[in-house]
């Protein structure tokens, strides 16, 4: 699949979904980083928002950036929640993340397994306990989105936006190592991933810009997250 038919297949979709696909690791049929991962997948709602141009940042000195609602609330029940959050009043971006993460991950799971990125298989935990397990799906979308990342990554390809702001999102929270299988872990990947964190990409269009700097908050706070996660 060329890039240009994989980002008309992404059109419509979350990037969130996109996170939480390169997140899954299929051998084992986990999320890497599940002690972050509701920061990491409201800050890609608030992404998707931004892209949308139904929320904005403002530097608020002091008192840090401040994300705002923009624009008529969003259709998509899962962008809904947050843009209400945010329409109350402005608030900050760690605050947002607390207030908004820890209630997407079983709905995106849901829906990545209708549209059949993943799938859910039952067995037996202990081989006694009937519960199931994630499987990945028969659509080749997360293997796509790996392909698209370790183009970035190893083979210095300037990534396209989507790209470069799922790899700034995983990157910051710390998962990017965990996918050493498929993307090869090395210093040049470190760094590289550290420069499109840093927003070392192009901007592109006026909505991929927006997107940029959305991204660019989210992931300072993920950085600060992660670290006081892991101590």
């Amino acid at each position: 699949m060329t890039d240009d038919s994989l980002q008309e297949q992404r059109t419509g979709t979350l990037l969130a979904e996109d996170v939480l696909l390169a997140l899954f690791d299929p051998s084992s049929g986990t999320i890497a980083g599940e002690n972050t991962l509701f920061s990491v997948l409201g800050g890609a709602v608030l992404a998707d928002l931004a892209q949308a141009g139904r929320a904005t940042s403002e530097d608020a000195g002091i008192r840090g950036v401040r994300i705002h609602s923009a624009g008529d609330a969003p259709d998509d029940e899962l962008l809904r929640p947050a843009w209400d959050y945010v329409s109350e009043k402005p608030r900050e971006v760690q605050g947002v993340l607390a207030a908004i993460g820890p209630n997407l991950r079983a709905p995106l799971l849901d829906r990545l397994v209708d549209h059949g990125h993943l799938g859910r298989t039952a067995h037996r935990a202990l081989g006694v306990f009937p519960t199931t397990r994630l499987t990945d799906g028969d659509t080749g979308r997360r293997a796509q989105i790996i392909d698209a990342m370790r183009r970035a990554l190893v083979d210095g390809e300037q990534p396209d936006p989507r790209t470069a702001a799922v790899i700034a999102l995983v990157s910051a929270s710390g998962g990017l190592p965990t996918l050493h299988r498929e993307i090869p872990w090395s210093g040049a990947t470190a760094t590289r991933a550290k420069e499109i964190e840093r927003n070392d990409w192009a901007a592109g269009a006026a909505a991929a810009a927006v997107t940029r700097t959305m991204v660019a908050i989210i992931t300072n706070t993920l950085v600060a997250t992660t670290v006081i996660a892991h101590r």
